[in-house]
């Protein structure tokens, strides 16, 4: 009896540690010109966990992507935000493509003009998944608001 109960301890302490698992985000605004702001959306995985690059293709695992809030104050480019981090691609023979992934730390770069001398703010979401070498984390989506002053 004392082994069954111990058992399930160990399962249930092993599936609350995988649930706890998520992204810390980071969001920043560096002025580069009087109306041209840089962001930066700085992704940091658990250790041992990794985060889906951008260009990750269809049939694999969850790319990592931004939605940026309309607001007519800020020209947001329709390119993706440029990616700064160690990237790792390997053809992944369950989802049959070939997989990008960050190793560690990734920050998502994408540079955006404010119309005029003003503050505001740029919002928006962005979705993303996490894995390690045994599991996957499901799809999650983190809101986030970068003031432009």
């Amino acid at each position: 009896m004392k082994k069954i109960y111990f058992a399930t301890l160990l399962i249930i302490i092993a599936a609350t540690s995988n649930a706890q698992q998520k992204i810390s985000w980071s969001f920043a605004a560096k002025k580069l010109t009087n109306n041209t702001y840089e962001l930066h959306m700085t992704a940091t995985p658990p250790t041992g966990w990794h985060i889906y690059s951008q260009t990750t293709p269809d049939g694999g695992p969850i790319q990592t992507e931004f939605k940026f809030t309309n607001n007519a104050l800020v020209t947001v480019p329709v390119t993706k935000p440029k990616e700064v981090g160690k990237l790792i691609s390997y053809f992944d023979k369950n989802f049959k493509v070939d997989v990008k992934y960050f190793d560690g730390k990734v920050d998502f770069v994408k540079t955006v003009t404010v119309k005029g001398k003003i503050k505001t703010n740029i919002s928006g979401t962005v979705e993303s998944m996490i894995c390690n070498d045994r599991t996957c984390m499901p799809p999650t989506t983190e809101k986030f608001n970068i003031a432009l002053n």
